[in-house]
Formats: structure tokens, sequence, C-alpha cells
């Protein structure tokens, strides 16, 4: 299913936006597509998430660090910080997990019970790149990752945000390829023109505090980017998760994925995987992340594709996050975690060549 937004000015109008969420929110809505062949550039892949999403992007990066280029971290943590002890030495779920969940609470969203150790996380993840469950540390050096911590947002602690810009100062991002930004904002992705009013820290979680978020972490891994399309001439495609995962892994059964024409045309593009955070899925909030983002204007003239895959709301994961302290499973920072594998493969599907159209019959 393919839906094709009108110029911009329209789009945000009231009585679109209502059409576009009816559309979404349909119970029996028209058929999903196969998420389709485009010949991207699997090597110039990026990824960024807001909350869930962040800490999900952090560790989609690092799993595949060969292949991705940069991340953008809003409101997130460092990578394995919501993973204790007790849940390694004794991994039976949902003990483990239930453990795991007071310390991502307690410990990567607050910090009551003190801040992330950059040191400890880093041994972490050496041991698991030793361990081939994900790629080598050392192709962080090329690394390019933003950062951004809200300053009215109680959600995630600016603290835990400092403590995810130790980390990869350690895990070898060099200094000149981190940015760390404080600014407007409460727990949501910021925009220029888009979203609620700035400050707040509730649904859609998108706010308009007169900052291009999605410039400032797509300018930041790929470099200068050319102006943003006034309107959004490509498509929006509703395409089936199922083939890339299974049940019980939290996905929802449609992810979308913005295709500009360009990348219709010739193959190249990068795939930038853009992950919601927790009650920001379409099932929550309709197209505004997808939509209000700004993500697919600058798509459209810097030859990228944007990924938007969804988690779904469950009795385990009542808000519809990423898993990023084990609720799909106790091995879920690995390249073969469950999250994480689907993730890719959708990325590498992406990367595919297209099929070729039979000639023509004279």
């Amino acid at each position: 299913m393919t839906f094709r937004p009108r110029p911009q000015a329209v789009a945000k109008g009231a009585a679109l936006v209502a059409l576009l969420g009816a559309v979404l929110l349909s119970p029996n809505p028209a058929a999903a597509d196969a998420l389709p062949k485009i010949g991207a550039a699997l090597s110039q892949t990026s990824v960024s998430g807001l909350s869930s999403g962040a800490f999900m992007a952090g560790q989609l990066e690092i799993a595949h660090s060969e292949d991705i280029v940069g991340a953008g971290i809003v409101a997130g943590g460092p990578y394995a910080c919501a993973e204790t002890s007790a849940a390694r030495l004794f991994p039976y779920w949902p003990t483990a997990v239930a453990q795991n969940a007071v310390k991502a609470a307690q410990g990567c969203m607050k910090t009551i019970i003190g801040e992330p150790d950059p040191e400890t996380l880093l041994a972490r993840a050496k041991s698991l790149a030793e361990d081939g469950k994900i790629d080598s540390l050392s192709a962080l050096a090329k690394h390019n990752v933003y950062l951004y911590s809200g300053d009215k947002d109680s959600t995630v602690s600016r603290p835990v945000v400092e403590a995810a810009k130790r980390f990869y100062e350690r895990a070898g991002v060099p200094q000149g390829s981190l940015s760390y930004v404080e600014g407007d904002g409460g727990h949501a992705f910021i925009t220029e023109d888009g979203g609620a009013a700035c400050g707040l820290s509730e649904t859609p979680y998108v706010s308009d505090c007169d900052y291009d978020q999605a410039r400032a972490i797509l300018g930041w891994i790929y470099g200068p980017l050319k102006p943003a399309s006034s309107e959004v001439t490509g498509e929006f495609v509703v395409f089936e998760q199922a083939e890339f995962t299974e049940p019980g892994e939290g996905f929802a059964d449609e992810g979308v994925v913005y295709i500009p024409p360009s990348c219709r045309e010739a193959p190249g593009c990068r795939v930038h995987v853009a992950l919601h955070g927790c009650q920001q899925s379409r099932a929550r909030v309709g197209g505004t992340f997808i939509e209000e983002t700004g993500y697919a204007e600058l798509a459209d003239a810097n030859h990228l594709i944007i990924l938007f895959p969804q988690i779904a709301s469950s009795a385990v994961n009542p808000q519809g996050c990423w898993d990023w302290w084990g609720y799909t499973d106790l091995d879920y920072l690995g390249k073969d975690a469950p999250q994480i594998s689907a993730l890719w493969k959708m990325v590498e599907r992406l990367a595919e060549a297209p099929a070729k159209a039979p000639p023509e019959q004279e």
C-alpha cells in the first residue's frame, strides 16, 4: 500500500491530518506491499531514534558498525545500559527481564541507583565483539554520532545522555565526530515546524522548537545537505514486516519506508533507519513521527531512503517500546538479537538490486 502526501501547505491542514489518521488506523486497511528492492548502498546506512528508539539505534549501530556510518541518539543512553550482572549470571526469563527493567528505569532513564558507567559498558561491548556477536569496535572510529538532551526532558535525565557521549569517546569515536547538543524541548523529537508545542513531553512526542533535528542528525552523519524539498515528492510505502521477524519479537504487522523518485530511478541511495520512541508508533500517533519530523523532505533532495520500522504494544511491552532491556530475548544486544536481526534484514532488502523490467515486445 502506497500513499502520496499532498503539497505541504495542505498536508498540515486539520482535515487531511484527520483523513490520514483514519487511513493509518483503519481496522481494515488495504493490503501492505512487500518491502521493495531498491539497490541502496548498504555500507552507507545510518540510524537514529528517540528514547527507546535511541537506545535501539545505539544497539543497531554498534552491532553492525562496519556497515553503519553514524547514529543520532535523541534522549538515549549508552549501549547495554540496562543489562544487569544478575541477569547475565542467572539468565532466567522473566526474572532477569524484570531485573533489567528496574535498572532501565532507575539507572538508564533516571539515575536513582547511579549513573551509567561507560567503562563497564565498554568492557561488555568488547566482550561481545570478541565473541563475534557484534562487529569490531574499531569500526566506530569512522562514525559520526549526534546526541541530544532536551532542557525540559524529565524522562531521560541529562547525565544518562552524557554517559552515552563518554561511552562513544572511550569506544573510539573521535572528538571531532561527536556532536553533543543540549537544547530546547522535553522528551520529544524536535522540529522547526511540526508536532506539539515546544517543551511538552507528551503524545505525539514531536515538538516544534524551531530546530530542525532531522537536518542536524543527517547533516552531522553525512556532511552538508542540500535544502529540503518544499513538498514531499516521493512515496510512503506501507510494507509487511512479518517476513523479517517471528511472532513474539515485538513488531507491528506493518512498517513504512519513504522512497524519493530519484531512488527509484537509480541505485545507490543511502538508508537512514528512523526509530520511533515509546507510545510513538503509527498505532499511537498516526503519521506524526513519519511525516512531520522533516526526514522525508530532506530525503528527496539528498538521495536518502528513510525506513520507519514499527513496534507493537503487547502484554510484555504495553508502551510499544523497542527492546533495550531484553523482553524479546536475553540475548538482545548482538546481531542475532530478534529486533536487531529483523531491522538489518529490512536494510538488506532495500540494498538488493531491483528486478529488471522485462523487455518490451515489438
